[in-house]
């Protein structure tokens, strides 16, 4: 089983992040967390890597339910989102496969949740194309 669910942008950086937080949106995620790896890197260890950010990505009914089935599962939210660019015209695009939560759990309770957030974040990402 992969973790990820991934595509491939043919648009520099900058503009696929704000078209994934357009297409999360969309899709009923609010961004809770934002993580800039570059910047922290730059700033932490003094080594310079590609632009890329953690976006944390929260529906917040799929959270409750989540949380209902698995009091726990607050270990694996928000649902980390990675836009990292690969050069100066091509970005990656990549989501958290939500069905990790049910695998690593083993709770069948998870399923249905599971399955409405690959769902959807499966429809942000396909819009990217």
């Amino acid at each position: 089983m992969g973790y990820a669910l991934t595509t491939t942008v043919n648009q520099p950086y900058d503009p696929t992040v704000t078209r994934v937080r357009a297409a999360l949106a969309e899709q009923g995620f609010g961004v809770l967390t934002e993580i800039d790896i570059r910047a922290t890197l730059r700033d932490k260890l003094d080594v310079e890597v590609p632009p890329q950010v953690i976006l944390g990505a929260c529906r917040p009914p799929l959270a409750h339910a989540a949380l209902q089935a698995e009091p726990s599962i607050g270990l694996l939210l928000p649902c980390n989102v990675v836009v990292r660019a690969l050069d100066d015209t091509t970005t990656i695009v990549e989501a958290v496969d939500p069905q990790v939560m049910v695998a690593m759990t083993d709770n069948p309770a998870l399923q249905a949740v599971a399955d409405e957030a690959t769902s959807r974040l499966t429809a942000a990402l396909d819009s990217l194309a």
